[in-house]
C-alpha cells in the first residue's frame, strides 16, 4: 500500500468549549466546539433594515433539503493510496458526510485509505497541508484566502458550508433585534483582526456606529463569559457555540456574517496545494468523489450519518450534535441552490473584497488561484 507523506501523530483533545487556533477568528475557525447546537432570537427597535435574527429550536427536527440525484462515482484508484484529511476541529456534527463515507467503505471503494486527523495545535492544518505534509484539510474560506494572500500553497477543491459560519452572539435576552443595538453593550472578540472586521461590518450594517460599541478581548472563551454575564455579545460560530449554548441552557440570538454586510463566502473548505494536486489529480478526484458521495447520503438521510459520527466519535455528544446537524444541513447546498461541493466565484470574489477592504490581507485573491471545481463528479 502507498503512503503518501508524514504526519505527525496530534495531541487528540475533547475539551468541546475551548478553541484549537489563535490564528483563526470565528469568522474563520469553522466551528469550534466539538459538538454545538442552534441558537438566537431577539426582539427590540432599532435600523434592522428587514433583517432578521436567527433562532433555532432547542430540539430541531432535521430540515428536508432536496439532495438530488447522487453523483457518479469514478473508476478506483489502480492501487490503495494512504491520504491524510486534517480536520478544522474536533470531530462535530459539521464533519457528519465525512464520517457517513468513511462508515459506507466510500472512500476505500475509490481506493483510499483515508486517516481522519484532529488537528494538535493552532494553525496545524493550514501549514502542514501547505507543506505537504499531509494530503487534504478542512479550514474557513477566510483562512485559505489569507494562506494563499501571504504567498502560500494551497487551493481549495470543494465547499463543505456554502455560507460564513460566523457572526454576533448576543443573549437572548437582551432583545436585540438588530447588531446596531449593541452600541453601549459589552462584546467580546477573540483579539485576531477579523473579530473587528466581523463585528465593525455587522453593526455598521444595521445602521450602527462600531465605535460606540464596548469591546473587550477575552480570548477564545466567549460563550463562557456570555453565559457569566460578563459580556452582552460575543463575535462566534453560530451553528457551533451557539447551537452548544441553546442546546445547553443559555437562548441566544445569533446574527450571521452573511446577513448583516457581510460576503457569503465558504465558511468551511476541504483544500489541499498546488503541488499534489499537479501530481496526483486522480487521488484528488476521488476523494472529492467519495466525499461528496457522504454528504449527498446524509442530506437523503441526516439520522444516519448522525450515527456513523456518534459511533466513531464517541466524545461527541448527541444531544447537541444533533441540532447542530440541523443547522448545517442548509448550508451544505444553499437549500439545494448548487450542487453539494461547488465553489462559487462571485462569493469568493466577495470574500477577498471584503478582506480587503477590511486590510485583512494586501490584494484580491482571484478565483483561479483560490479553488477550482474541476475534480466535483457531474450528475449530482
Amino acid at each position: 500500500m502507498k503512503s503518501r507523506g508524514k504526519l505527525r501523530a496530534p495531541s487528540w483533545q475533547s475539551v468541546f468549549s475551548r478553541r484549537l487556533r489563535a490564528a483563526r477568528s470565528p469568522l474563520s475557525l469553522l466551528l469550534c466546539c466539538a459538538l454545538i447546537a442552534s441558537l438566537l432570537g431577539g426582539c427590540g427597535g432599532g435600523s434592522d433594515s428587514g433583517k432578521t435574527a436567527y433562532v433555532a429550536p432547542a430540539t430541531p427536527a432535521f430540515p428536508s433539503i432536496p439532495a438530488g440525484a447522487l453523483s457518479a462515482l469514478p473508476a478506483p484508484l489502480p492501487h490503495a493510496v494512504k491520504a491524510s484529511l486534517i480536520l478544522d476541529f474536533v470531530p462535530n456534527a459539521v464533519h457528519a458526510g465525512i464520517y457517513r463515507a468513511l462508515a459506507e467503505g466510500i472512500y476505500k471503494r475509490e481506493g483510499i485509505d483515508l486517516k481522519v486527523i484532529e488537528p494538535s495545535e493552532t494553525q496545524d492544518t493550514l501549514s502542514l497541508i501547505d507543506a505537504g505534509k499531509a494530503d487534504f484539510g478542512l479550514a474557513d474560506g477566510s483562512d485559505v484566502a489569507t494562506l494563499i494572500a501571504k504567498g502560500g500553497d494551497a487551493q481549495a477543491i470543494m465547499a463543505i458550508a456554502q455560507r460564513p459560519l460566523g457572526g454576533l452572539i448576543a443573549r437572548a435576552s437582551e432583545h436585540l433585534s438588530s447588531p446596531a443595538q449593541l452600541q453601549g453593550r459589552t462584546v467580546g472578540i477573540t483579539g485576531v483582526p477579523s473579530d473587528s472586521a466581523v463585528l465593525d461590518t455587522e453593526v455598521r450594517a444595521g445602521g450602527g456606529d462600531p465605535s460606540k460599541v464596548h469591546v473587550v478581548t477575552i480570548g477564545f472563551n466567549g460563550a463562557q463569559a456570555l453565559r457569566s454575564g460578563k459580556i452582552d455579545a460575543f463575535t462566534g460560530f453560530w451553528p457551533a457555540d451557539g447551537v452548544q449554548l441553546q442546546v445547553t441552557g443559555e437562548p441566544v440570538t445569533s446574527f450571521k456574517l452573511d446577513q448583516w454586510g457581510g460576503p457569503p463566502y465558504p465558511g468551511l473548505v476541504a483544500f489541499s496545494n498546488r503541488h499534489l494536486i499537479a501530481a496526483d489529480p486522480a487521488l484528488v478526484a476521488n476523494f472529492v468523489a467519495a466525499t461528496v458521495r457522504g454528504y449527498q447520503l446524509t442530506l437523503r438521510s441526516p439520522q444516519a450519518s448522525l450515527h456513523d459520527l456518534l459511533a466513531m466519535s464517541p466524545e461527541v455528544q448527541e444531544k447537541v450534535a444533533r441540532a447542530s446537524l440541523a443547522a448545517y444541513l442548509p448550508l451544505y447546498t444553499e437549500d439545494g441552490k448548487v450542487p453539494f461541493g461547488t465553489l462559487q466565484p462571485a462569493h469568493v470574489e466577495a470574500l477577498s473584497r471584503w478582506m480587503v477592504s477590511h486590510k485583512l490581507v494586501d490584494a484580491p485573491v482571484p478565483f483561479a488561484r483560490y479553488g477550482t471545481d474541476r475534480f466535483l463528479p457531474r450528475g449530482g
